[in-house]
């Protein structure tokens, strides 16, 4: 009996033939589990001031606490954190800035794309031109103007961030769109006399996640950058819940002297998990694309 596979399953099989892909993979499940355990696998809480000795700050990698309770095996930062520790709950706040602005991004974007490719006519253009607005603008530029007027927090960073992204989901779910618009599976259920809502949900918009699923991996990796950058510079997370972004700057002016690993080490988690997101999203685009395939 020949068993056939699903779409999905021969895209898995595509996906693990490319071993750049696997170890990105791998990376990114290790970065998520980490976050995702940060309590149970650190032996500090980087909020909690009150575990924040300021006689440990600056304590070079391998260093024992004042207290001899543990060790610092990444060092401490200028504060007294625990880098292991400020690095494991950093990645929390990347994910989940990175993670929520590019879900929530998603889901606006893909409906306005959407309804643009289904409407046409000045909707189309309206929505369209609104978009062009948007992505003419320098990213880091906007982002820098919203919170300076917003203010920190995490939530008016992943505010900020869905602002900028959304315009990339919506014109590349209009572009499908009005392609999936002319085929005759459309053509047939119009025919049915089937809603034109439920047309648009139900069969254009699944032949439109592939391409939208690859930019939605890619979008958390450029939101994750942002976040940091606005970090670095002092618009992003507030000081008593550092990001990634955060512990680079703490140690910066120090990066050409003796205490280097308080940005080094930062920026090392940082770039990893770009890096495996990066390689993941290309793996997606090659497999869900196969005319990209070499």
């Amino acid at each position: 009996m020949i068993r056939v596979q699903s779409l999905w399953q021969r895209g898995a099989l595509d996906f693990l033939r490319a071993p750049m892909a696997i170890v990105g993979l791998l990376i990114l499940a290790l970065v998520v589990l980490a976050a995702l355990f940060a309590p149970w696998i650190t032996p500090q809480n980087p909020y909690d001031l009150m575990q924040l000795d300021v006689l440990d700050a600056r304590l070079a990698p391998g260093a024992t606490s004042s207290e001899g309770h543990y060790t610092y095996w990444l060092g401490t930062d200028g504060q007294g954190r625990d880098l292991y520790s400020a690095i494991v709950y950093g990645l929390r706040i990347s994910l989940l800035v990175g993670v929520g602005s590019a879900l929530i991004a998603a889901v606006i974007g893909t409906l306005i794309g959407l309804v643009s490719a289904y409407a046409g006519g000045w909707i189309d253009a309206l929505l369209m031109r609104l978009v062009d607005l948007l992505l003419s603008f320098p990213g880091i530029l906007m982002a820098l103007m919203i919170l300076a007027w917003l203010g920190k927090g995490v939530g008016n960073v992943v505010l900020t961030l869905v602002v900028l992204e959304w315009a990339y989901y919506a014109r590349t779910a209009r572009g499908q769109a009005l392609v999936e618009s002319r085929r005759e599976y459309v053509e047939a259920a119009r025919g049915q006399g089937i809603s034109r809502w439920r047309i648009l949900v139900g069969h254009i918009l699944p032949n439109c996640l592939p391409p939208l699923i690859v930019i939605g991996a890619l979008q958390i990796a450029r939101a994750i950058t942002l976040e940091a950058t606005l970090s670095f510079l002092g618009l992003g997370v507030p000081i008593t819940e550092p990001s990634l972004g955060l512990l680079i700057a703490n140690g910066f002016q120090f990066m050409l002297g003796d205490e280097y690993w308080i940005s080094v080490f930062p920026g090392l988690a940082l770039l990893l998990t770009i890096v495996a997101i990066n390689l993941v999203g290309d793996r997606l685009r090659d497999v869900l694309n196969p005319r990209l395939q070499r």
